[in-house]
């Protein structure tokens, strides 16, 4: 009688899930938001599942920007991680803390709950300021290293600045405020760097080669395609919320046909068979 695998411990996955940023093809890491998705883009041959946090937050029915509560948010990593067999990275936004302490706290749990990637952005949610200090960064990206360490578990940090994102400051001094920014994180623990709207060849060859870790870039109109980012240098790619915003845009779709016409052709399109997503 065959045997079911026995599952693969977190050190693991999370070893696995280090390897798919080494290359030489570019890392395509897609966003899910609930257990479907993360199933269909696993069955689609994916070697590892992201989440999206707006996509996260939306399905539960919470604004972006950390206002999803954490409990939430470590109940959807749970049900994610018992039911994929591939590595999950959970977006964390800054961390769902204030202070380096606050944020371990949720490494913790969110480990606990399967989680062997996680992406921590320089946002300053306190309201204080646009970006946190990259001193105060710093030693949120140290606690989070710390407190995964401490769990057995080589969790790969994936340090996040949104200077490029939020046009912070003047356009020609972006590049080299991004590179400052970068290189204090990783050398604070970070494996891993993302820059959302990054998008200029140029930009991406530099901060891909002078960041000092490998670089996530986030897929949007106008962002080099796979074979374009390949040879400047970027080692991962994801698409953020955007699958799910594309989602929603043919059930938006699907309801002014209804509103109408009142036919329902777009219900034939693209759809999923019942049996397979049963």
């Amino acid at each position: 009688m065959p045997t079911s695998q026995a599952p693969a411990s977190p050190a693991d996955l999370a070893a696995r899930f280090a390897a798919l940023h080494r290359g030489p093809a570019l890392f395509v890491l897609p966003n899910a938001w609930d257990v479907p998705s993360a199933l269909l883009l696993e069955a689609a041959g994916f070697p590892a599942v992201a989440t999206t946090s707006a996509g996260v937050a939306w399905a539960l029915g919470y604004r972006d920007g950390e206002t999803l509560p954490t409990s939430l948010l470590v109940d959807t990593v749970t049900r994610l991680a018992s039911l994929l067999h591939v590595p999950l990275s959970v977006d964390l936004e800054a961390g769902y803390g204030r202070t380096p302490e606050e944020v371990a706290k949720v490494i913790r749990a969110v480990v606990g709950a399967g989680a062997v990637g996680v992406n921590i952005e320089d946002r300053d949610y306190s309201g204080k300021a646009v970006l946190r200090e990259i001193a105060l960064q710093v030693e949120v990206l140290r606690a989070a290293r710390e407190a995964a360490r401490a769990m057995g578990v080589p969790l790969f940090l994936n340090a996040r600045t949104d200077i490029y994102l939020a046009a912070v400051g003047p356009e020609g001094d972006r590049r080299e405020r991004t590179l400052e920014r970068l290189q204090a994180y990783v050398a604070a623990g970070a494996d891993g760097v993302f820059v959302p709207a990054l998008r200029e060849p140029a930009d991406i060859e530099a901060v891909a080669g002078g960041a000092g870790a490998p670089l996530n870039v986030l897929a949007r109109p106008g962002v080099p395609f796979v074979p374009e980012l390949t040879r400047l240098g970027a080692a991962r790619l994801t698409v953020g919320s955007g699958a799910m915003l594309s989602a929603y845009g043919k059930l938006r779709r699907i309801a002014a046909e209804l509103q109408g016409p009142g036919t329902y052709g777009a219900l034939a399109e693209d759809g999923i068979p019942y049996a397979d997503l049963q």
